[in-house]
């Protein structure tokens, strides 16, 4: 049998709470099932290594039930500590720092880590070499065990820098332990916006899924989300979510993608069903497979198995 080369997937949308996670989760499901699939029976059964990359929200466990193998810290930037022994109580440190990070109290110099932006403008003045620059730990990261497959997510602290980081760490695990066990697809679950932990998710992706809801700010979003992925040079495909809430706004969508030549894959239908299946901690796909939003998610699943080249479309 002919090994089949890696792929990768992420799903992404403007904002949160477009469903982009219900989305992943019933993908996800699809990807484990396969020749399971009585509702497709020639489906190929794909080994996937999952991805939430939602560092700031990670949520895609609450929907797998993974078991924690691996938790490592993840380091994020430096912060100013001030040695007080060696400090000469100058000033200079609070005086040059444009963050307001330092405060004296008692002719006692401190740093506020959470104001601190780690520029290190104060180790460089402090004439007396009293302050030094110390990593800080940001939040961890994990290589859990799902039913659908290995995933890895993490979980950023508030207040904290260098999400964009933290993305491009958990998805370089998900595809180097995708190569070692020779899976062929890693399915990211994207961070919401256009920011750096976007970025960061669709670095190196064979192909985004842009989930989008027809409303004004979410046909906005998709639009700025789509422009990211273009300059990125991303094939990307649209899914609308919700699409028979407001048919104006569905119309809109589809004349942009038509305008754009964007294929949209799936109108996925509202349905309190999906409600219903995050209580129950499960994807959609898989508490309710005769549903409409199952069968419209099923039918995008296999169109983005054709686009990434994987399988056929069946009719």
């Amino acid at each position: 049998m002919e090994k089949k080369k890696l792929k990768q997937l992420v799903i992404l949308s403007g904002k949160g709470g477009t469903g982009k996670t219900s989305v992943t989760a019933a993908f996800a499901h699809l990807a484990d099932v396969g020749f399971e699939d009585q509702h497709n029976p020639s489906a190929e059964r794909l080994r996937t290594v999952l991805v939430d990359a939602d560092v700031d929200a990670s949520n895609l466990e609450l929907v797998l039930s993974p078991q924690v193998l691996e938790t490592h810290d993840f380091m994020g930037g430096q912060i100013a500590i001030i040695d007080q022994e060696l400090c000469e109580h100058c000033g200079i440190c609070a005086e040059l720092c444009r963050f307001d990070a330092i405060s004296v109290q008692d002719d006692v110099y401190t740093v506020e880590p959470v104001a601190c932006e780690g520029c290190a403008l104060c180790f460089y003045q402090c004439p007396s070499e009293a302050i030094h620059m110390e990593e800080q730990k940001a939040g961890q990261w994990f290589r859990s065990d799902s039913r659908y497959g290995p995933l890895f997510h993490a979980s950023l602290w508030p207040a904290q820098e260098n999400s964009g980081k933290l993305v491009t760490l958990v998805k370089q695990q998900g595809r180097l332990l995708a190569i070692d066990q020779e899976r062929e697809l890693v399915l990211v679950d994207g961070p919401p916006g256009i920011g750096c932990p976007v970025i960061s998710a669709v670095s190196g992706a064979d192909l985004a899924l842009i989930v989008a809801e027809p409303t004004a700010a979410g046909i906005h979003d998709m639009e700025r989300v789509l422009a990211t992925t273009e300059h990125f040079c991303i094939p990307a495909l649209v899914c609308i979510n919700k699409f028979d809430l407001y048919a104006q706004g569905t119309v809109r969508i589809q004349a942009y993608c038509a305008d754009k030549k964007l294929p949209i894959i799936g109108k996925v239908p509202f349905d309190t069903v999906v409600t219903e299946a995050m209580v129950q901690g499960q994807p959609v796909t898989a508490y309710r497979p005769d549903s409409a939003v199952s069968q419209a998610l099923r039918a995008a699943w296999q169109r983005v198995l054709a686009a990434l080249g994987v399988q056929e479309v069946q009719t």
